[in-house]
Parts: structure tokens; C-alpha cells; sequence
């Protein structure tokens, strides 16, 4: 067997090699640093495009007493003249000549009772005056008569044509229907008396305003049994109720601790719940001296200095207590905002309105006064609902997220 060549045996080291190429390390940051670029530029574009979070208010109308007003109370509309109308008589109520909100005038009549039996007292009572007085004429003629036989008795007496006797009977004669003509006429004061006891009476069945004023409620109905104080069953007592309007005014309950600020004839607007665009102004009237215990309040009275046909007893209402009377300029409302709602925007202020898919409108206000906790502007209306606190990377119509709360 040939001997083997050895040196054919060498590696040739010259030759290129057949196995996987190794990459540049450079290669390898540079492919680092494009992912962080992505990833990076990939968060960027999703915050600038995912919705701001942000807390929202309203636009309101507000009053620019506000910015001046000392305390706030609640209470209620009354009338401090009011009444439950009755009778002192007790009957059949007969007729019934209103209804809720009738207006009345003193003295009008409102109700009648049944008033026959009472009539017919009445009637008696005159024609017994009548009598009486017939009886008087009677007694005064024969006291005429009396004095007549009486003088000619004197006359007859001082020629001795009759004895002392006869004189003195003919003097008692006199003296009696003399005395019978008083009592006659004391008959008929008595008379006339029961006249007037029994036209009372009469008076008394017929149920009259006291007062003018409008009918609050009605409590009876015709047929209805009527007596003074309502004590027997299925009776009534009073027939309607009914107030003067002109006598409305505000009880406002204030906190014990917030009394020191009230004084009478301060300052006040008053807003009923029922109208809450209608202020009225009024002013403190007077402090009722009894403190609550139960509430720690003092009952303030609140009088209208303005009034209005549709303030009505018992309708709930707020009380401002202002430290001065408001000019005319501030008696209409104004658009205004909180104040956290307005930002700034290079040199202008402006408040980011939301629409109803929550994207922002960014919308350029002007500002005025400060009205307590708002702030007077113009260029929104009210019931636009505002961006607070809007931060800076809120846009022009950039989606916003509701705080939830």
C-alpha cells in the first residue's frame, strides 16, 4: 500500500469560510434604538389622540347681587292678615257666593245661613214695637185728660164747688197716667231692643268679608250644618278661608349664629321657587324674639317692596340679605361661569365648550366682575356645559373623558 501524503492533509486557512456571517455590533444598537423611537413615537401618538380627562360645569345666568349678598335663606310666602271666616250662628248654610280665589271687599257677603225662624223673631219684634207705641199714643191721651179734670177739679176747689176729696182724686189720676206714659215708653225701648237683639240675629246668618282680600279655600258647602266652634259631628265651622294679598310677605328661617348679620330695614331680593327668574325686592320688616330650640333659627319677617299677582301664600322662596340696594343696571341677569372654567390662551381667555360627543370647542370669552363664587362673561351662553381646569394640551377639538366622580 503507497505511503500516504501527509502535507495533503493541511488546513488551507486562506479559504473563505461556508458558516453563518456574525453582524455588526453597531447593527444591533441601531435596531434598539428604532424600537425605542417606535414604541416612543407610538405613545406619543396615542396620548395626543386618546380623550383628555376632565371635570365639567354649566354655564348659568347669575345675578350680579350676588357678588353682594350677605346671607341666603329659605322659607315662606304668608299673608300676616288672614282669616277663617264663621259665624257666631248656628244653621243650615243656604247659599254660598264663592269659590278658590274669589277676590272679596270688606263687607261683601260671601255666605247665608238658613234665616226663617230668626226672620220671624225679627218681624214679631218690630210689630211689638208698633204696639207699643200704639199704647204709648193711648196712655198719652189720657194723661191729657187727667190734667184737664185735674185743673178744672183746682178751678172748682177754689169756688167750693167740690170737696178736698175730689180734688185729690182727680190729682191721683193725673199723677197715675203720667206715670203710665213713662212706662209706656220704657215698653217701647224694650221694644226697639228686642228689635235690634233679634235683627242680630238676622245679621248674624249672614257670613261678610272682613277684609278685601282673595278666597284661599272653601270648607263648606251648601247644605252643610254651620255652628261656632264645629263641636257636633258632621258640622263645620269655619266656611272659607281667605287672606289680603296686600299683606304678603317672607318668614325666613336664620341660623342663631347668623342672626348678627340681619338688621331690620336691610336690603333683600327675594326669588320664588315657582318663578325662578322673578326677583322682587323687599326688606326686613321685622325679627321675631324667639330663637327655635329645635333648628337653633330666628324667624325673620321679610316684607315685598315689589309686588306680583303670582306671589302666593304659601309658595316656597329664597332670600338674599344684601348690604345695599341693587342699582337698576343689576337687577338682570348675567351669563356667568366658575372661574377654575377659564384658561388662558396666548393673550386671550377662553373656555372649552363640549358638545354632546364631548369634544371641545375652544371658545373666546370675555370677562367682567366676579359675582361670589363665578365670574361674569360673554361669548358663551348659558347651559353650555365648560371644561374646568382645562389643561394645556386640551385642544380645539379634542375629545375629553368625564371625570367620574
Amino acid at each position: 500500500m503507497p505511503a500516504q501524503d501527509l502535507s495533503k492533509l493541511q488546513i488551507d486557512r486562506s479559504a473563505k469560510s461556508f458558516g453563518p456571517k456574525r453582524r455588526p455590533r453597531w447593527l444591533k444598537w441601531a435596531i434598539g434604538a428604532a424600537a425605542v423611537a417606535a414604541v416612543v413615537a407610538f405613545g406619543a401618538i396615542r396620548s395626543a389622540t386618546s380623550p383628555v380627562t376632565v371635570d365639567v360645569a354649566t354655564v348659568t345666568s347669575a345675578y350680579p347681587s350676588q357678588g353682594f349678598t350677605v346671607l341666603n335663606a329659605t322659607g315662606r310666602v304668608v299673608a300676616w292678615r288672614k282669616a277663617a271666616i264663621s259665624t257666631k250662628a248656628t244653621g243650615r248654610l243656604e247659599w254660598l257666593g264663592v269659590q278658590e280665589g274669589s277676590r272679596v271687599k270688606a263687607g261683601e257677603v260671601i255666605a247665608r245661613l238658613e234665616s226663617l225662624d230668626v226672620a220671624a223673631t225679627r218681624d214679631s219684634a218690630v210689630a211689638a214695637v208698633t204696639a207699643a207705641k200704639a199704647n204709648l199714643e193711648q196712655g198719652e191721651a189720657e194723661a191729657r185728660d187727667a190734667e184737664s179734670a185735674y185743673k178744672r177739679a183746682q178751678d172748682l176747689f177754689a169756688k167750693k164747688f167740690i170737696s178736698e176729696s175730689s180734688l185729690d182724686t182727680a190729682k191721683a189720676r193725673a199723677e197715675k197716667a203720667r206715670a203710665a206714659v213713662s212706662s209706656l215708653k220704657a215698653a217701647i225701648g224694650v221694644a226697639e231692643a228686642n228689635v235690634r237683639s233679634a235683627s242680630v240675629s238676622v245679621e248674624q246668618t249672614l257670613i261678610r268679608a272682613p277684609f278685601d282680600g282673595i278666597v284661599l279655600t272653601k270648607n263648606a258647602n251648601v247644605g252643610d250644618i254651620i255652628t261656632p266652634f264645629s263641636s257636633a259631628a258632621d258640622s263645620k265651622g269655619a266656611v272659607v278661608n281667605m287672606a289680603d294679598m296686600e299683606t304678603l310677605e317672607v318668614e325666613a328661617d336664620v341660623s342663631e349664629a347668623s342672626i348678627a348679620k340681619i338688621r331690620v330695614g336691610m336690603p333683600t331680593e327675594i326669588q320664588l321657587d315657582a318663578y325662578p327668574d322673578l326677583r322682587l325686592l323687599g326688606e326686613v320688616s321685622r325679627i321675631v324674639p324667639t330663637v327655635d330650640r329645635s333648628k337653633a333659627t330666628l324667624l325673620v319677617k321679610v316684607a315685598f317692596k315689589e309686588k306680583d299677582p303670582r306671589a302666593l301664600p304659601d309658595m316656597s322662596a329664597k332670600v338674599g340679605f344684601l348690604e345695599r340696594t341693587p342699582e337698576a343696571n343689576e337687577r338682570k341677569a348675567v351669563t356667568a361661569v366658575r372661574e377654575e372654567a377659564i384658561a388662558r390662551r396666548g393673550d386671550k381667555s377662553v373656555v372649552f365648550v363640549l358638545d354632546k360627543d364631548n369634544k371641545a370647542a375652544q371658545t373666546p370669552v370675555t370677562v367682567a366682575r366676579k359675582l361670589g363664587d363665578l365670574v361674569e362673561i360673554s361669548g358663551a351662553k348659558a347651559g353650555d356645559r365648560v371644561a374646568l381646569s382645562p389643561p394645556e394640551k386640551l385642544k380645539d377639538g379634542a375629545s375629553v373623558a368625564l371625570l367620574k366622580k
